[in-house]
């Protein structure tokens, strides 16, 4: 089995969204894929895909995002690719989130507290496990240790009317991503935020929208292309590192 440097996603949704897109994209670019997330079975049929495609994808799956489970994960990560043999976790992607729309007055206490633990409690384990294993890395051929994303939302930036809840959770997130990034960017340890300003063509999406929204590129987000981005971000060099990433479509109304 060559060595090849590993990329982690947490949050795959039901494997045709962006972590999925993330998945497929890194891996044709030579990254070994470590997925995480609640879903077995689209754990299952995402790492089948990847291997048909001809890369290298394993699932871990997890019955929540405490953090504990979130340390048991790269626990496990590290038992299927032990370190010391050229397997370094060189990317991370946190894709996941607890996303609430009601009122104000309509929002459970429930809901709150899961959205604060997944969105902002969950990504700090998540980032600590991340940059635990960047910081034993030397540097690559572009002087850096390693790249972690976020993605991240509208509500990262603007409040409204039925997303106190969830922005938030997402204030909370991309706070925390320029944080890591004033404090790791020393240790050429590469955060970045991505702001994703619009509907994304998943397969839930398709089953909500007529044919001529899921044909209109115009319109909504291809997860590939978000992928994409996410891909450069990765390949930037230690000169240029970008830390937030606004992606929309052409045809942006909101």
């Amino acid at each position: 089995m060559s060595n090849k440097p590993i990329f982690v996603v947490a949050g795959v949704g039901d494997a045709s969204g962006t972590g999925a897109s993330a998945a497929h994209v890194f891996s044709k670019a030579g990254y070994r894929i470590a997925l995480i997330a609640r879903d077995l079975a689209a754990l299952e049929t995402l790492a089948s895909q990847v291997k048909q495609a001809g890369g290298e994808a394993y699932p871990f799956a997890i019955k929540d995002y405490t953090p504990q489970t979130i340390r048991d994960a790269f626990a496990a990560i590290r038992k299927q690719w032990p370190k010391g043999q050229g397997n370094e976790i060189r990317g991370a992607l946190w894709n996941t989130g607890a996303a609430v729309w009601k009122p104000f007055l309509e929002i459970t206490d429930e809901e709150v507290k899961e959205g604060l633990d997944i969105n902002v409690a969950a990504a700090f384990a998540f980032s600590r496990e991340v940059i635990l294993e960047f910081k034993s890395n030397d540097l690559n051929e572009i002087g850096k240790r390693g790249t972690l994303i976020f993605t991240g939302a509208t509500a990262a930036i603007r409040g409204n009317v039925t997303t106190s809840s969830f922005a938030a959770g997402k204030f909370g997130l991309r706070a925390l991503s320029q944080s890591l990034a004033k404090e790791f960017g020393k240790q050429n340890i590469h955060v970045a935020h991505a702001i994703i300003d619009g509907v994304i063509l998943t397969g839930r999406q398709r089953a909500r929208h007529d044919d001529d929204w899921i044909n209109n590129g115009d319109v909504r987000l291809d997860p590939e292309s978000i992928a994409k981005s996410y891909l450069f971000l990765a390949n930037q060099d230690r000169s240029a590192f970008t830390w937030e990433l606004d992606l929309r479509p052409a045809h942006e109304k909101w």
